[in-house]
């Protein structure tokens, strides 16, 4: 499997983002908006305005992983946000990548 294992930080943008932004650009966003180290290994989740597709970053200790996924139809159940931020569990983030609404 390609991706992280074991006990894994997941933060999720709790704002759609432009999905023309690459792996630069993404960790740009970490830095900036999420005021996070994107190269700290852990999974950081950006989803599109319609919420019909997720783009994942992390860093695996040689470079930056870049994630797609587009639902063919649908859309992500996207997390409640509370006090601006998202917590998911490794698991959670599996459950909100193969089970859309």
């Amino acid at each position: 499997m390609i991706g992280p294992t074991g006990a894994v930080r997941v933060m999720v943008a709790t704002r759609p983002v432009d999905f023309r932004k690459g792996a630069e650009g993404l960790a740009a966003l970490v830095r900036e908006s999420i005021q996070a180290d994107p190269f700290s290994g852990a999974v950081y989740v950006f989803r599109a305005k319609r919420a019909d597709r997720v783009k994942l970053i992390y860093w695996d200790g040689t470079g930056v992983c870049l994630f797609a996924k587009r639902l063919e139809t649908g859309s992500f159940c996207w997390p409640n946000v509370q006090d601006g931020v998202i917590r998911l569990t490794a698991a959670q983030l599996s459950a909100l990548l193969d089970h859309p609404c």
